[in-house]
């Protein structure tokens, strides 16, 4: 009855947990001391479709050799997998895994205001950070009551549009990232604040992922990220950092956003070179400010609402002046310019 007292209720009530500290979560940074990645292959991309407590998603990153940047998200409720759960329908949505697995298509005419009909195509092997790219939550190891996971295409080339009301058919041709996530528990018992960075360039792909778990899993940073050209894994691993700078209040939330940011990626290549890699700058002007509540299904509000001390919003950015990646591999430097979207998470 205790694990029911601490861990059923507040994963179906949505109440505070206990402080179980940070024995509590298995980071999937454990795997990567041993195996600091493995290149997905077509099982990986399966929905897992959980009957329990979750948040499933697809992401797809968008940056047109227009200068126009979007994002493409698919969160699941009531939808129709196909047989293999590559693929799924719903009612004036579609996303479909080609046979070779290396391409989606993305259709949607649910929302005349954005008319999706994209496609999106690997040119780098994806990776998944460890073994299987999960992180786990519970006091026994052996039967964790909570999971996190996500799987990378770090370099895409999009083909396709999406027609707005505003602006018509907007092309958006040009590079992409896409991203299968899974939150295999409440999402604000996951996590507490999260960086997300996703950098493009003529040569060369960086993305990176990290979150902070609240006090109940002990504050916890699990970051996961990777470097990539076309073809090529130049490093993926869970060696990285993430540091928000210059923050200031916002007046609206009271959350402390961002004005800069700084990244570092660090770890070897599978030959055996080491790999160093940095990206920091200031910010600029911030895109948007997205208040998560008013813009999520009803069925994930469930999840998060009516919990004390979540107020969970997303500060998105894209500098308008392009960062560098500076990159070191082995004795070889290179420096890239690129663009980059960045988004600063607050949930509790």
């Amino acid at each position: 009855m205790n694990w029911l007292k601490q861990q059923q209720v507040p994963n179906v009530a949505g109440t505070q947990e206990p402080i179980y500290g940070h024995s509590a979560i298995q980071s999937v940074a454990k795997q990567a001391e041993t195996t600091p990645y493995t290149e997905l292959q077509p099982e990986d991309l399966k929905w897992t479709a959980m009957e329990s407590t979750c948040v499933e998603t697809q992401v797809f990153y968008l940056m047109a050799e227009s200068g126009h940047i979007g994002m493409v998200q698919v969160i699941y409720s009531n939808v129709a997998f196909d047989d293999r759960k590559f693929s799924f329908y719903a009612d004036g949505c579609a996303v479909t895994l080609d046979d070779t697995a290396t391409t989606y298509n993305i259709k949607s005419a649910i929302n005349e205001s954005s008319i999706v009909n994209l496609t999106v195509s690997r040119t780098s092997p994806g990776f998944q950070v460890g073994t299987n790219g999960k992180s786990f939550f519970g006091t026994d190891p052996q039967q964790p009551w909570g999971t996190m996971r996500h799987a990378f295409w770090p370099r895409c080339r999009v083909q396709g549009s999406i027609i707005t009301k505003e602006d018509g058919a907007i092309d958006f041709a040009g590079r992409g990232l896409f991203i299968h996530a899974l939150q295999g528990m409440k999402p604000h018992h996951a996590a507490a604040k999260w960086t997300f960075a996703d950098f493009q360039s003529e040569n060369y792909s960086a993305i990176m992922m990290e979150y902070t778990t609240p006090p109940s899993y002990g504050s916890t940073v699990v970051n996961v990220g990777g470097v990539v050209k076309d073809g090529k894994i130049i490093y993926a691993g869970a060696t990285n950092t993430a540091e928000q700078m210059e923050v200031e209040e916002d007046p609206e939330t009271q959350w402390l956003a961002p004005r800069a940011l700084k990244l570092t990626w660090k770890g070897k290549t599978q030959g055996g070179d080491d790999v160093n890699a940095e990206l920091a700058g200031s910010l600029g002007e911030r895109l948007d400010k997205v208040d998560i509540m008013a813009k999520v299904p009803g069925f994930v509000k469930t999840l998060v609402g009516g919990v004390v001390g979540t107020k969970p919003y997303i500060f998105q950015y894209s500098p308008q002046q392009n960062l560098q990646l500076k990159i070191k591999v082995g004795d070889e430097e290179k420096v890239e310019e690129g663009v980059l979207f960045s988004e600063a998470t607050f949930i509790s």
